[in-house]
């Protein structure tokens, strides 16, 4: 019983003047014109870079990091034997 008036008053709602025809099809335009441009403005803001005292060109600082096995391993282990890449995956391989 209660079904059958929800039915009732959405087609009453739905076919109104208000609601309904060419009205109603603007309204739901409008609204996925805005969730489109919400998204398009959201996807657009660059966070400020952090802020460093290196310059480009400058020797990078010594740091330790750990390897895969999870031996700490420091930037000038490999001063003058090897060419170093620092790669960061940001949430690769985990959960979130």
């Amino acid at each position: 019983m209660y079904l059958l008036r929800a039915r009732v008053y959405f087609r009453a709602l739905v076919h109104s003047t208000i609601f309904g025809g060419k009205h109603m099809k603007r309204v739901v335009s409008l609204g996925i014109l805005t969730l489109l441009l919400a998204a398009v403005g959201f996807a657009q803001t660059n966070p400020a870079p952090p802020s460093t005292h290196l310059k480009v060109g400058m020797a990078a600082p010594d740091f330790t990091l750990n390897d895969t096995a999870g031996k700490p391993v420091k930037l000038s282990d490999f001063k003058g034997k090897k060419n170093v890449v620092l790669a960061f995956y940001v949430l690769a391989f985990t959960g979130g």
